[in-house]
C-alpha cells in the first residue's frame, strides 16, 4: 500500500494540492495500481504509531517543506521500520530538494539514507536533530515576521520582501562570539550566522557550497556574513544564493564539529525553517 502523509500548511496552505499532484504522478507511473495513495493529515497522526505496522511492501510518501521534514526526522530518529520513505517538495522554500538534486527519481528522493547520523543543536532548552540548517539573525526573523502573519491571515507570505526590508532599514546586525572546536572568534555586525549539514538555506540561498551532507567526518559549516554597510551586505547577496562565497569578503566560513553562536542581544532564530524566538545562543553537535 501506498500512503501520503501531507502538512496541510505547507506553502501558504497548499499541501493538499501537492499531496493530490502526487496521487496523480504515482497512479501515472505504476499504472498496473488501479487505486494509489491513501492521503492523510500529517497533522491526525503519529509518525512512531503510524509506522510500527508497515511492511516492505507499503511506501511512505511525506509531502510538505523542509520544517514538515524537520519534525518527521525527529519524532522518528533512531526507530527501525520496514518501509521505504520517500519526500515530495512542497514548502516554501525546499532547500533539502535543491541540495539533493542527483538523488531525485520520479519528482521524489527516498529518504531512508538521511535518516541516521544527523546533528543535533541545543538552544533555549530545546534539544533537536536537523537535516538541513541553522539559521540565526536575519534569517530568523524573516521565519518569525512569517509565522506571525500567518497567524493573522491566509494571506500568501512573500519571504523575499519580508527580508528585503529587514536588510534596508529594520534588522539591526549583532555582535557575535563564535566558538569552532574550542577556536574562539569575535564578529562585529552579523547579519547571518547558519550552521549546516547541507549546502542550502534561506529558500535557494548557496550558503555552504563547500558543505557535502555525507562528510566521513561528520563535519558542519559555520557561515558568518559580517557587514556595517547594508547596502555593501545587498550588493553581495546575489554572490551568497548562487554559492560564490569565496567572492564575497564580507563572508567568513569555518568548518568543525561543535559549534556555539553567541549574539551580545537576542534575535530569533530557524531550525530547518521552524522559528524559534528571543535567542542568544546556540550550539551545534555533529
Amino acid at each position: 500500500m501506498k500512503y501520503i502523509l501531507y502538512n496541510k500548511l505547507a506553502n501558504n496552505n497548499n499541501g493538499i494540492k501537492a499531496a493530490l499532484q502526487l496521487n496523480d504522478k504515482i497512479r501515472e507511473v505504476v499504472l498496473e495500481i488501479p487505486k494509489e495513495g491513501k492521503l492523510i493529515p500529517v497533522d491526525e497522526i503519529s509518525y512512531t504509531e503510524f509506522l510500527s505496522d508497515k511492511t516492505a511492501e507499503d511506501e511512505i510518501y511525506l509531502v510538505g517543506g523542509d520544517g514538515t521534514l524537520n519534525r518527521f526526522v525527529n519524532d522518528v530518529y533512531g526507530m527501525t521500520f520496514a518501509p521505504k520513505i520517500y519526500f515530495y517538495p512542497a514548502g516554501s522554500g525546499n532547500d533539502f530538494f535543491n541540495d539533493q538534486k542527483d538523488k531525485i527519481v520520479d519528482g521524489v528522493i527516498e529518504l531512508n539514507d538521511y535518516l541516521s547520523n544527523l546533528p543535533t543543536v541545543y538552544v533555549n532548552g530545546i534539544e533537536k536533530r536537523f537535516i538541513n540548517g541553522i539559521g540565526f539573525g536575519l534569517d530568523g526573523v524573516v521565519c518569525e515576521i512569517g509565522d506571525d502573519i500567518r497567524a493573522k491571515s491566509d494571506k500568501k507570505i512573500n519571504y523575499t520582501m519580508i527580508a528585503l526590508k529587514l536588510c534596508l532599514y529594520a534588522y539591526k546586525p549583532r555582535k557575535a562570539t563564535v566558538i569552532v572546536d574550542g577556536e574562539r572568534h569575535e564578529f562585529e555586525n552579523v547579519w547571518i550566522a547558519p550552521a549546516m549539514k547541507g549546502r542550502f538555506y534561506g529558500g535557494g540561498m548557496m550558503v555552504a557550497p563547500k558543505q557535502d551532507r555525507f562528510f566521513d567526518d561528520g563535519k558542519l559549516t559555520l557561515v558568518i556574513a559580517s557587514s556595517r554597510s547594508r547596502l555593501k551586505l545587498l550588493v553581495n547577496f546575489p554572490k551568497l544564493f548562487k554559492g560564490n562565497v569565496d567572492k564575497v569578503k564580507i563572508v567568513h566560513t569555518f568548518t568543525g564539529k561543535t559549534i556555539t553562536v553567541e549574539y551580545d542581544e537576542p534575535t530569533a532564530l530557524q531550525i530547518d525553517g521552524d522559528t524559534v524566538r528571543n535567542v542568544k545562543t546556540y550550539t551545534v553537535k555533529a
